[in-house]
């Protein structure tokens, strides 16, 4: 006799495999967008930083480049302090844009020592510290307004007559007057709020000119006022012009917490991402309806009732054993009443004495009460308490639902014969 046995198939659920493959979608779009991203950020297209010498945008400098091209002075343009050691400075003006705030102390401090004439752009105070500036950054300066600067002790200030105010804002970091030998200029404000656009200072080899006023070497201000002969005369004093913009990707910028971390930190994140991702479709799925489970015991609740009574007869406790009567009372004739719950004991106890015709003294004494102190007080208070509930239901039209008689529960245990 043979038994034939019948193939078992799995059926998976249609919206379950389509939740995957969803989740799966949004995954893998994710990640695309993700790689596209990094690709053209890391595409060698023009820039759009400010003040890039190559840029014919409005916030470029490609204007002043040309001209100093034209008025004879050659341009470097290096983003590598190799490239600076490599470059003969002596006679040669090195403009530092340091926008990103990627300069590093030790590059700034050589080249105080090194070149005869050096042009910042920076907020960073170690840079600013590093070449000898006791200034701090005192905020953006902004709108397209001029300032007179003919009395300026820089000459190249001093000789443009009025510079365009915009860019950044700085003031000395004692509050008190400039240090000897430090010149101010293009100052605005009043009071507390005053601040100088240019600074300079004198280095070991020469001095420094910190350019505040940005808004003179832009592309689209540089013919306004005197931000031209100021642009010249600063940058094109000599043969040479060093533009070095120092960036955050090479080997000479300030260290950040990204460059100090081992190189297989990128890939451990990227991994650990992609693990949260797995981690959430795999957990996010639907686990299927809820289970209800088979209890061994099925407790009534007149058992738990009596459970209960016994206990506040162990410990006396007469008081709470008929406040808990009060408040089941209280909560049904509320309920008869059609109010709504939350209703304030007050409430219930006034629409009580209305609809039995009771004085609400009294029905507040039996829903309200006080203290019981022994058996009687206690039997006496659950009598009125079931007389006052079978007043209202028959106020209300209800029937009774306690029967006269109760037949005694002779199976359980602990029950009365």
């Amino acid at each position: 006799m043979s038994t034939a046995t019948t193939p078992t198939s799995v059926v998976r659920s249609p919206g379950r495999t389509g939740r995957v493959v969803f989740w799966i979608v949004i995954v893998l779009v994710c990640l695309l967008l993700a790689g596209l991203t990094a690709a053209v950020q890391s595409s060698t297209g023009p820039t759009r930083e400010p003040l890039d010498p190559g840029s014919t945008t409005a916030s470029g400098a490609r204007a002043l480049v040309r001209v100093l091209e034209q008025r004879g002075t050659r341009v470097d343009v290096v983003d590598r302090v190799d490239d600076l050691d490599r470059s003969e400075l002596d006679g040669a003006t090195v403009l530092v844009d340091d926008s990103a705030g990627a300069l590093d102390a030790a590059v700034a401090r050589r080249l105080g020592r090194s070149a005869e004439h050096v042009v910042l752009l920076t907020t960073d105070r170690a840079a600013l510290d590093a070449l000898g500036l006791d200034v701090v950054p005192a905020g953006p300066v902004l709108g397209d307004a001029t300032v007179a600067t003919s009395g300026c002790a820089v000459p190249a200030v001093a000789a443009a007559g009025r510079l365009t105010v915009t860019g950044q804002g700085y003031r000395t970091s004692s509050d008190g007057p400039a240090p000897t030998g430090t010149d101010l200029c293009v100052t605005t404000g009043s009071g507390d709020d005053r601040v100088a656009g240019i600074v300079r200072t004198a280095t070991p080899a020469g001095d420094v000119t910190l350019v505040g006023t940005t808004g003179a070497l832009r592309n689209d201000t540089i013919t306004t006022a005197g931000n031209a002969a100021f642009a010249l005369d600063l940058l094109g004093s000599g043969d040479r012009l060093v533009w070095y913009t120092p960036t955050r990707t090479s080997a000479d910028a300030a260290p950040t917490i990204g460059s100090l971390a081992p190189p297989w930190v990128p890939g451990a994140l990227l991994l650990l991402g992609l693990v949260a991702v797995a981690a959430g479709v795999w957990r996010g799925r639907r686990l299927g309806p809820l289970v209800v489970e088979r209890m061994p015991v099925v407790v009534r609740a007149s058992e738990t009732t009596e459970g209960r009574a016994r206990l506040y007869a162990r410990t006396r406790d007469r008081t709470h054993a008929l406040d808990t009567l009060r408040l089941a009372a209280l909560r049904r004739i509320g309920h008869r009443l059609g109010l709504p719950r939350g209703t304030h004991v007050d409430e219930v106890v006034r629409a009580a004495a209305r609809a039995t015709g009771r004085p609400p003294a009294a029905v507040g004494a039996v829903l309200v009460g006080g203290p019981t102190t022994d058996d009687r007080a206690l039997r006496d208070g659950a009598t009125a308490l079931d007389e006052l509930e079978r007043a209202v239901r028959t106020a209300t039209g209800a029937p009774d639902p306690h029967p006269t008689t109760r037949t005694p529960h002779r199976n359980r245990r602990g029950a009365r014969s």
